[in-house]
């Protein structure tokens, strides 16, 4: 959803406040390169939902009996999902990037996702518009295929610390099936890069003169 002061999440008090502490580059209250405080500036993995809120361009998909695979371009990062009929542990593995997640077919069309464990405020952003997330966000896909070529994803979080009730983060965004031969550009985030684009354009743009 656009960060444009209408379609925003139903914040808590402390989501507020972790949302106002937050200095994106993206959105309404977007700041200069050289001014944000976005955990991705350093190169840390983008997490999860935000691998599904930010930069989803080429993603493959994998399945066995037991697991589906996503491979997201961004970052060459992966996450699994588990579909041998498991429940979530009792006792959940530390807080991951990309959480733990499980999976089923509801009908013959739509692959459902529901996904916990994930590290939350500070490290982990839950788009590039600075909207936060905590450790008690539990996410749900909802994979909807349309046809042999057109496939939807919708994304719904709740976060009971953050959010007063669940949110639609995204709503039946299109996936296209590409060729079987199709080759997936390399898309990652190098801290020397990162260094040298601060350098070069983010600082200068930030109008501010260092000493």
């Amino acid at each position: 959803m656009p960060s444009d002061g209408v379609h925003e999440p139903p914040f808590t008090p402390a989501g507020k406040a972790a949302y106002d502490s937050h200095k994106a580059l993206y959105g309404y209250r977007n700041v200069p390169p050289s001014l944000s405080n976005d955990p991705r500036n350093h190169c840390d993995p983008l997490g999860f939902p935000r691998a599904d809120l930010y930069q989803l361009r080429h993603t493959q998909i994998f399945q066995n009996p037991k697991k589906v695979v996503i491979l997201y371009q961004y970052d060459k990062r992966y996450r699994v999902i588990w579909t041998d009929g498991r429940d979530f542990p009792k006792e959940l593995p530390d807080d991951r990037w990309y959480g733990y997640s499980v999976g089923k077919w509801v009908d013959d069309t739509t692959f459902v996702v529901n996904t916990v464990g994930l590290l939350g405020e500070p490290r982990v952003w839950l788009d590039e518009t600075g909207r936060p997330m905590s450790d008690q966000m539990k996410v749900e896909e909802r994979f909807h295929r349309v046809n042999s070529n057109l496939m939807e994803i919708t994304v719904t979080i709740e976060d009971p610390k953050f959010f007063t009730r669940p949110w639609v983060a995204m709503d039946k965004f299109p996936m296209k099936l590409q060729s079987d031969d199709y080759d997936v550009i390399e898309m990652l985030c190098a801290p020397s890069d990162m260094e040298s684009y601060s350098k070069d354009f983010g600082d200068p743009a930030s109008g501010i003169v260092k000493k």
